[in-house]
């Protein structure tokens, strides 16, 4: 029998009931964070990410970077490895301790920050020049207005002509019941299958099965590629580019994550 660990309660199948924001980071429980990092697998990720951030970011002159999904590092310590100057932001506590163990044993220190994306500018201030938000780490946000609010949070740290970079699961495909994982992007480990284990129009649940036999969910909004677009858009954010698995043309249902790049003016 697994050793299921969800936090956060299962809603019903109509997507009536949903995780407070408060709760988000509930999901990410210790044993769960434990074993992130086997679940990416860093190396195969970065293999398979090769330079698409770091050559977007230097094509715009990009210094200071905000890594506002911090997660457990990833992306931190890569652009802190490319030069970048970064600071980590997560609202997971846990995520950020291991964000900052894994910077130390590279032979970094991660400037790391514990914060609700809501109230980002009472935690950060400055200006950068672009904002990382990847990991599909958006969809954890359910309430319209917060994502209105939290995008209009983002282009506040970002200095004018500046990068917003940000990421969702295809969640087209997954609402229409067409998505298939290649396990080429993203969640590259292969010590855990992830499936869809509920889909609607205002509610996604994942499912991680381990090979030890536990078992975690997380839940997030069902964000659509125009629908975000369109989001970026309304957010002031312009010369919105669309990526499919780090290609510019893709098709909609045979891609795995949906990459937007935008420019605040």
């Amino acid at each position: 029998m697994a050793d299921t660990q969800t936090l956060a309660p299962a809603p019903a199948p109509t997507g009536d009931a949903r995780p407070a924001p408060e709760r988000f980071a509930e999901q990410y429980v210790p044993r769960f964070v434990d074993k992130w990092d086997a679940l990416i697998d860093w190396d195969r990720r970065k293999a398979s990410e090769a330079d698409f951030f770091v050559e977007r970011l230097r094509a715009a002159g990009a210094r200071r970077v905000l890594d506002v999904a911090a997660g457990t590092g990833f992306h931190s310590v890569a652009l802190i490895e490319a030069g970048f100057e970064v600071v980590a932001v997560d609202g997971s506590a846990a995520m950020l301790e291991q964000a900052r163990a894994n910077a130390a044993r590279r032979g970094h220190t991660l400037e790391a920050i514990h914060a609700d994306w809501r109230e980002l500018g009472t935690k950060v201030t400055g200006t950068f020049d672009a904002v990382v938000c990847l990991g599909s780490s958006f969809p954890h946000l359910f309430d319209a207005g917060d994502r209105r609010h939290v995008l209009g949070e983002f282009a506040a740290r970002i200095a004018p002509g500046g990068l917003l970079m940000l990421d969702h699961r295809n969640f087209d495909a997954i609402r229409a019941h067409r998505y298939k994982s290649s396990g080429n992007f993203y969640y590259c480990g292969t010590g855990a299958k992830v499936s869809v284990d509920h889909a609607d129009e205002t509610l996604c649940r994942f499912r991680y099965d381990f090979a030890d036999r536990e078992t975690y969910t997380l839940e997030v909004y069902p964000v659509l590629e125009n629908e975000m677009r369109g989001l970026l858009e309304d957010a002031g954010f312009e010369a919105v580019e669309t990526f499919g698995d780090f290609k510019r043309v893709f098709d909609i249902y045979a891609t795995d994550f949906v990459i937007h790049v935008a420019r605040r003016p």
